[in-house]
């Protein structure tokens, strides 16, 4: 069986190392060493100023949605994981759902501009894919209207464009640590900022609030991460280099086999640093693509439909009509990619593709 992804996991000998440190100190959570040893690999590695390691994606949002003070509308894409929205939803915010350019598969801050009202707070986006937004013309739109920007990096661990990383752009972006992503500590999460005062309040937030032991600096929640899961990611960070490099030559193989007659990829813009965190290919039609995932699952291939449905269609939020988002969710598809992936593999089932496509 071919998954649409598979969790590489470090040398059990290095990680128990890791763990023979956790019985040592007997400290097991409430930001032990591990943790702060975590924090600081990834800030140097992600050349970043502020790092907060999280319990998750999803917490990390819910956090840094407090920290800016979003409340009322917030402008969001309607093309991403279903957290983006439902962060906003959970947290009291109303999702004001801008379309996609469908060459990036981005938010388009052409369209941002116009759904900016009195109520607006903020802009919550995503590097769909880990493609960067076009964040001088978002950071100009927030600028303007002295607005938050914040940036959902799930997929964007390590991508650097011109440069820079693109978790330095916007007031916080966020990064998810879940055991499918590129770098993972199992279960886990960050939130990233350049900003001080933003720095201080998420500190607190994650821990409940607390200011020492019996006096507290403001409303928090429980959003530490455990020394266990710390362990996991710094057995891992060592070999995110190679793990990227062996996911290149996989995409690879996936773009010299595959014949583009009737599907197309994402553009990447120039001058990035890419984290080939995931293969889509994007259908003429919705029919094409299930017959493409049908005939893959014959082969015990399970591709998935990354990401659907549009999140405008769910039935907790305002119905918009988005038609570039709803049409890509239609007919995108996500093929396998993972480090353990074999070559063979790749080739099997860009020849099943080709041969359902009609392209030999």
């Amino acid at each position: 069986m071919i998954n649409v992804t598979k969790s590489y996991l470090p040398s059990l000998r290095l990680y128990t190392k890791y763990l023979q440190k956790i019985w040592e100190t007997g400290q097991v959570t409430n930001h032990g060493s591990l943790v702060s040893e975590l924090e600081n690999k990834l800030k140097r590695y992600l050349g970043v100023k502020h790092l907060f390691f999280v319990s998750n994606g999803t917490i990390a949002l819910q956090i840094a949605i407090r920290a800016l003070d979003l409340k009322n509308e917030v402008i969001t894409t309607p093309f991403s994981y279903v957290a983006t929205t439902s962060s906003l939803v959970w947290e009291g915010c109303k999702p004001v759902f801008v379309d996609i350019d469908p060459k990036t598969l981005c938010i388009d801050p052409e369209k941002v501009e116009k759904a900016i009202t009195k109520k607006t707070t903020g802009i919550l986006v995503t590097h769909v894919y880990g493609i960067p937004c076009e964040n001088e013309k978002l950071q100009k739109i927030a600028k303007k209207h002295n607005i938050k920007l914040l940036y959902d990096a799930a997929h964007a661990f390590g991508v650097k464009l011109n440069g820079k990383s693109i978790l330095n752009m916007g007031d916080i972006s966020i990064l998810s640590f879940h055991a499918t992503k590129i770098f993972h500590s199992g279960e886990g999460g960050a939130i990233v900022t350049n900003s001080n005062e933003l720095a201080h309040k998420i500190e607190y937030m994650r821990n409940f609030g607390h200011k020492g032991q019996e006096e507290f600096w403001g409303l928090g929640i429980n959003g530490k991460n455990s020394e266990l899961h710390a362990a996991m990611g710094l057995s891992l960070l060592p070999k995110v280099r190679f793990l990227i490099e062996k996911r290149k030559r996989l995409t690879e193989i996936y773009e010299s086999k595959l014949k583009f007659n009737g599907i197309k990829r994402p553009e990447l813009p120039r001058k990035i640093a890419y984290n080939y965190s995931y293969f889509p290919i994007i259908f003429e039609n919705e029919a094409m693509m299930r017959k493409v995932k049908e005939e893959l699952n014959k082969n015990d291939i399970y591709p998935r439909r990354y990401f659907f449905p549009s999140l405008n269609k769910l039935n907790y939020v305002k119905k918009q009509k988005m038609p570039n988002s709803e049409e890509t969710a239609s007919k995108v598809l996500c093929l396998p990619l993972y480090p353990d992936l074999k070559p063979s593999s790749v080739s099997q089932i860009c020849r099943i593709i080709n041969e359902t496509l009609g392209n030999k």
